[in-house]
């Protein structure tokens, strides 16, 4: 069968027979390239080409479905994956916001704190100064006093040495040992 196909599309195509002619002869190229063509399809459907066409489709069909699913499958996953990482940034940026509201809230309470414990220093050292002052204008008293005592003293010590006379002063003289006599038997 073999051999007479070639012998067939061997003489068809020689230009020897592409005369006209009568349709059913050999020299009518029309019919010799039927005749070749009905060959072509009898050999194809001999092997049976077609089924396997047919079978290569179906499974490239398949094929093409499966990653189709494939591909459906990953793309479930995939916004499945970004659901969960936008739950998380959401959780996320709650959770930040709760910081900074937080930490605005002890910066306030840091703040105010800070503000009373400046306020009770500011007192404690007002305090302190007050006490200071008032030392100061008791020890200035104290002096002035004792200046004015030691004045005193000279000034009655140089009048009682101007009108007193030396009986006078033995006289206080000896009324002075006779007091610490007696103060200290």
């Amino acid at each position: 069968m073999r051999k007479l196909a070639t012998l067939v599309a061997l003489t068809a195509a020689s230009p020897a027979f592409a005369a006209g002619g009568p349709f059913f002869s050999l020299r009518n190229t029309d019919f010799i390239v039927l005749l070749a063509f009905l060959l072509f399809v009898g050999i194809l459907l001999k092997f049976k080409v077609p089924s396997m066409i047919g079978g290569l489709l179906d499974k490239r069909a398949d094929d093409i479905k499966n990653e189709l699913d494939e591909a459906r499958a990953l793309r479930e996953e995939a916004q499945a994956i970004l659901a969960s990482y936008e739950r998380k940034s959401k959780e996320t940026q709650e959770q930040a916001d709760r910081i900074v509201a937080q930490a605005k809230e002890d910066a306030a309470a840091f703040a105010a704190q800070a503000k009373e414990d400046l306020q009770k220093s500011i007192e404690r050292r007002l305090s302190a100064a007050q006490d200071q002052i008032a030392s100061a204008e008791a020890s200035a008293v104290r002096d002035v006093r004792n200046a004015a005592i030691n004045v005193a003293v000279e000034a009655a010590g140089d009048i009682v040495a101007k009108q007193m006379n030396a009986t006078a002063a033995n006289k206080l003289i000896d009324a002075a040992i006779g007091e610490v006599d007696a103060k200290l038997h």
